[in-house]
């Protein structure tokens, strides 16, 4: 696997691939927020979410910070190529994004991306001993954001009928491919809630 970040050309190969997603992810924050024309949210849910966000952002740096100390994985980007040949997915918040906010779209696509990342970060579970109670931690604190946003949901009865089911996950055959997989996984999450974190702000505002 060592020869896979070091050959020049396959890193091209996942510079571009990366540069190409990021595009994507850009071109989504980029677009300014209309006006949110559909249910008025809480403000003891929106602080409450950038509470949540904020946590969740924090044990996610510090498991980057683990990856890279402890296995020298400290760029996403020289992962890009594997993380795509091992379906490693990203959850989409075009919803919470558009010139004309939807907040029960929005909500729905908040909750389901936060499903996402949980199974994610429950398949990584045995990445290490080390890395354990950190990762065990950030699944939880995603999961306690996922039931928060339900709720909310429920509150303002958006919510399906029935929750949703989780999707096939990426089959992690190999330690290295599991410590490769935190690190697109936590760099997939960070850009996730990133723009999540935004769009609370932007509704919280007066």
């Amino acid at each position: 696997m060592a020869e896979f970040v070091a050959q020049s050309p396959v890193k091209l190969m996942a510079l571009q691939l990366l540069l190409w997603h990021s595009a994507l992810w850009m071109g989504q924050e980029a677009v300014p927020l209309g006006p949110a024309n559909s249910l008025p949210l809480p403000r003891s849910f929106l602080l409450k979410s950038s509470e949540q966000v904020r946590k969740i952002q924090a044990q996610g740096a510090m498991l980057q910070e683990k990856l890279c100390a402890t296995y020298k994985l400290c760029h996403p980007e020289e992962l890009a190529l594997l993380g795509h040949s091992l379906g490693i997915p990203r959850a989409p918040l075009s919803s919470c994004s558009s010139q004309a906010l939807q907040l029960t779209g929005c909500l729905s696509q908040l909750h389901r991306g936060l499903f996402l990342y949980q199974g994610l970060l429950q398949a990584l579970a045995g990445t290490s001993p080390e890395l354990s109670p950190t990762l065990d931690m950030l699944q939880l604190d995603v999961a306690n954001f996922a039931t928060t946003v339900w709720q909310q949901m429920e509150d303002l009865e958006v919510a399906p009928a029935v929750q949703p089911t989780q999707s096939t996950m990426p089959t992690f055959t190999s330690d290295f491919q599991r410590r490769a997989g935190g690190v697109l996984v936590t760099s997939h999450l960070q850009s996730f809630l990133g723009l999540a974190y935004r769009v609370l702000r932007y509704l919280a505002e007066p």
